[in-house]
């Protein structure tokens, strides 16, 4: 596996470049969300994850804009809400004047969209096409949800955004989606694990980081794009700090064992 550094990315269908490790925004509203995003983007942050069912993508817009960093730098992330299926169009047009851009650099259905699944990631092939957005992808789906959509279309999500952390490893599932072609975005990251386990507190000591740090850092051994979220700058900052050590093959096995307790 290739280094990984601050500008570290995984390829997306069309060249699409996605950094490995990106800001989320679930549950950021108002000041709060507008302020944590400047502070993302100006600790070096260049991916920002939002969704319209968050209500917060014109105060992720101003941030950008006020950060005076070139649209072109940072990888932007949307998502349809399910009660959105059937106003594909309207709902992606609504998000980028709310985002203050004229496409975004990924799409994703939030969640599956049931009768509509496909029908829904044909319109999202359309937007693409269209240039509302650079790539498109889907979140919460399984793998035959993927499978289904992919049939009936040609063409596979380009990622699929699940919750990841060390207690919900499946290898069997990681390599689903590699075989796909499909990369892994795991959303919180830090969720269901303990940080307190001696696994984890002793591979932390070791590096001399923190358990929070360690437990990202694994995601990133394994490939897998990471969005954690925070509104306290320093926890911003040390979420971006995980370049400066790598763990070794058995650190990372005894992590991935965690999810067998």
């Amino acid at each position: 596996m290739e280094e990984i550094t601050r500008s570290s990315a995984v390829t997306l269908p069309g060249g699409v470049a996605m950094p490995m490790v990106g800001f989320g925004t679930w549950r950021l509203r108002g000041t709060e969300c507008y302020e944590a995003v400047r502070a993302a983007l100006d600790l070096g942050y260049r991916h920002i994850d939002t969704a319209t069912m968050y209500r917060n993508e014109e105060e992720v817009g101003r941030a950008l804009r006020d950060s005076g960093i070139d649209r072109r730098e940072v990888f932007l992330t949307t998502k349809l809400p399910p009660e959105a299926a059937g106003r594909e169009r309207e709902t992606i047009e609504q998000s980028l004047r709310a985002l203050g851009v004229d496409h975004v650099d990924l799409w994703l259905v939030h969640w599956p969209t049931g009768s509509r699944l496909v029908p829904t990631w044909e319109e999202f092939l359309k937007a693409r096409e269209r240039g509302l957005t650079a790539a498109v992808g889907v979140s919460n789906y399984s793998l035959g949800q993927i499978d289904e959509v992919t049939r009936a279309t040609g063409e596979a999500p380009a990622v699929n955004q699940i919750p990841w952390s060390p207690t919900r490893h499946d290898p069997g599932l990681l390599a689903g989606h590699r075989e796909r072609g499909v990369a892994v975005e795991g959303y919180s990251p830090l969720k269901q694990t303990d940080l307190e386990d001696p696994t984890l507190t002793g591979i932390a000591g070791r590096h001399g980081v923190t358990v929070a740090q360690v437990v990202l850092r694994w995601h990133l051994e394994h490939g897998i794009v990471i969005i954690p979220k925070s509104a306290n700058r320093d926890r911003i900052a040390a979420n971006f700090d995980l370049f400066g050590f790598a763990l070794d093959g058995d650190e990372v096995e005894r992590i991935d064992a965690l999810a067998a307790r």
